[in-house]
């Protein structure tokens, strides 16, 4: 056997010594629907160079289609989005609904100045909403006049799954996703461990919980998140679209399971729903944590390791 052959083994095992050794983690910020979004990716500096511009062009894709105002409802990803807003649309009986915008505008949280509108704006505004008065052809979406979406509710879940896929197949085989409490985690953490990923508290500073999960979306909605307080009541975002007023009963609704995309709408129709336990059970690889008006937990759905905190 000559030299050159005894050579080529060594070398290749210096290339992925060399490869193993400059893997590290990696961590970037982006603004992602007025959001700050955070990503930990264990790679290589130019892997991380390359693995930003990618997250970044899909994020700034997802935003173009989707922001308040955008009226592109003809495009593929819009169809695409739209069918799984649909389907989860019939699934929770209504409950998430991305036609609630002119209950948005009303109220004023669309241009952030809040006001409790009158019931007549109320049912004027309720004459516009159900995805049932949306029409899909072959090639776009139809809405009636007067009619708005409000991606806001799975949007950013769509935009964290395709990001999160993205780099899995570019074979990052560790990394976390997040946007806001949407996210997604693959692999384990710096530690070699499970990723842990803290509730935030909806009245008090801090956490109230603790998950420990992998290859997992979650997302949580909240009345802490966008509200207004007038005369002692708290008027919040995440309205009921058979009433036109803010949803009661709980403070807030984390989902998680396979896809950000359905954690991130089903956390909204679980926290609109009075019966919520009904709905979970039409998605089998999903569990829910909510916390109720009074602060009380409840764990519905599919069992996922959770420490409370006291």
């Amino acid at each position: 056997m000559s030299k050159k052959t005894l050579l080529l083994p060594v070398i290749f095992l210096l290339c992925v010594s060399c490869r193993q050794v400059s893997e590290k983690w990696q961590t970037a910020t982006f603004l992602f629907f007025d959001t700050v979004c955070e990503i930990n990716l264990f790679c290589s500096p130019s892997e991380f160079e390359s693995a930003k511009k990618e997250i970044k062009e899909i994020f700034q894709d997802i935003e173009a289609l989707f922001s308040p105002g955008a009226e592109a409802y003809s495009s593929v990803s819009v169809i695409t989005l739209y069918l799984r807003a649909l389907a989860i649309y019939h699934d929770s009986e209504g409950c998430f609904d991305i036609t609630v915008a002119p209950l948005s505008r009303i109220w004023g949280f669309r241009e952030h100045s809040h006001r409790v509108p009158s019931s007549e704006e109320i049912n004027r505004a309720l004459e516009k909403i159900g995805m049932d008065k949306i029409t899909l052809t072959s090639e776009e979406l139809i809405l009636m006049p007067g009619m708005e979406l409000d991606w806001g509710g799975i949007a950013k879940g769509f935009g964290i799954d395709l990001a999160s896929q993205a780099m899995i197949k570019k074979g990052v085989k560790n990394g976390f996703i997040n946007a806001g409490g949407d996210l997604y985690c693959w692999g384990t953490n710096p530690d070699q461990q499970s990723w842990r990923i803290g509730i935030k508290h909806p009245r008090d500073k801090g956490v109230s919980a603790i998950l420990s999960i992998a290859d997992t979306g979650a997302a949580t909605t909240g009345d802490y998140q966008r509200f207004f307080i007038q005369e002692g009541t708290r008027y919040h975002h995440v309205f009921n679209p058979k009433s036109g007023y803010p949803s009661e009963g709980k403070q807030s609704v984390t989902v998680v399971g396979p896809e950000t995309l359905v954690c991130d709408a089903l956390s909204t129709a679980l926290f609109v729903s009075d019966q919520p336990e009904r709905i979970i059970k039409k998605f089998s690889d999903y569990g829910a944590i909510i916390i109720d008006s009074e602060g009380t937990f409840f764990l519905i759905g599919k069992a996922f390791p959770i420490r409370l905190k006291e």
